[in-house]
C-alpha cells in the first residue's frame, strides 16, 4: 500500500520521536501500536492511541516545521519508514495551490490537538459554575478580575490580556463567605487570546493551585463543598 523504503522495531516504551525533534519521515504501523503524546504545562496528555496500518509524522513533512506530538511505542512495534522521495515526488506532483491548502489544513489540524491537549488537561477536575472576586499583581500592574469557572485544583480568570503560560502568580481569591481573603500561589497553565464565541469560551487563562496553605485549603473547600468539589 504505501512506499516503504525501510523499517525499524521499537521495544515497548521506545520512544519513535519526540515533541520538537526536527524531521519529516512519514511512519506507517505494520505491527503493534504507538502512542501520541503532547506536554501541556509539566503534564503528559495521551493524544491518540495508533494501531497497525495507521500513519503518522504527516504534519512535519507538509509544513516542514518540529515535531508536534511525541511518539512511543507500545509493546513491540514494527514501523515501517516511507521512501522520502516517493513522498516528495507524489507531493511535487500536486499544485501549487493545492500544496498550500494541505500546509493550511495541516496547521489548523496542530492547532486544534494543541486546544483539544490543554482541554484535556484543564478538565481533569470537575468544575463549578461560582462567581468569585479576585485580584492578582502582574507586569501590568494590581489586576481585578473573576472566575465563574472553579475547580479543586485551579480556576479560570476572565482577562482580556491573559498571561504567558508557565507565569507564576499569588492570588488573592475573595470567597463571597470567607471571613478573609484567600492567598494562593498559582501558574498559569494555558491561555486563549482569541475566541469565536465569547459566552462559552471567553478569553483568558486557566491557572493551576502550586501552593496553597492549610488555613486556606480548609476556608476553600467549605466553599467548594457546597457544590460537591473537594480539594485533596
Amino acid at each position: 500500500m504505501y512506499n516503504v523504503a525501510t523499517e525499524e522495531i521499537f521495544n515497548d516504551g521506545q520512544l519513535i520521536f519526540g515533541e520538537g525533534d526536527s524531521g519529516d519521515w512519514i511512519y506507517v504501523i505494520e505491527s503493534g501500536s504507538v502512542e501520541l503524546s503532547k506536554v501541556v504545562g509539566e503534564k503528559k496528555i495521551i493524544i491518540e492511541i495508533l494501531k497497525t496500518g495507521d500513519i503518522f509524522g504527516e504534519l512535519s513533512f507538509i509544513t516542514k516545521s518540529p515535531r508536534t506530538a511525541s511518539a512511543t511505542a507500545l509493546g513491540e512495534t514494527k514501523i515501517g519508514i516511507i521512501d522520502r522521495k516517493y513522498l516528495d515526488r507524489e507531493f511535487n506532483k500536486l499544485s501549487g495551490s493545492f500544496q498550500k491548502i494541505l500546509k493550511t489544513l495541516s496547521y489548523r489540524l496542530n492547532k486544534t490537538t494543541q486546544i483539544a491537549a490543554k482541554t484535556k488537561l484543564r478538565r481533569k477536575a470537575p468544575r463549578a459554575q461560582k462567581v468569585v472576586a479576585l485580584s492578582f499583581r502582574s507586569t501590568e500592574g494590581l489586576v481585578k478580575a473573576y472566575t465563574e469557572n472553579m475547580c479543586s485544583n485551579g480556576l479560570f480568570i476572565n482577562m482580556p490580556t491573559p498571561m504567558p503560560e508557565g507565569e507564576e502568580l499569588m492570588l488573592d481569591l475573595h470567597m463571597p463567605e470567607s471571613p478573609r481573603t484567600l492567598k494562593i500561589e498559582c501558574r498559569v497553565a494555558w491561555r486563549r487570546t482569541e475566541t469565536d464565541d465569547s459566552v462559552r469560551y471567553p478569553i483568558g487563562m486557566g491557572v493551576e493551585f502550586t501552593k496553597v496553605s492549610d488555613e486556606d485549603k480548609k476556608l476553600l473547600n467549605k466553599e467548594l463543598s457546597k457544590v460537591g468539589l473537594a480539594m485533596e
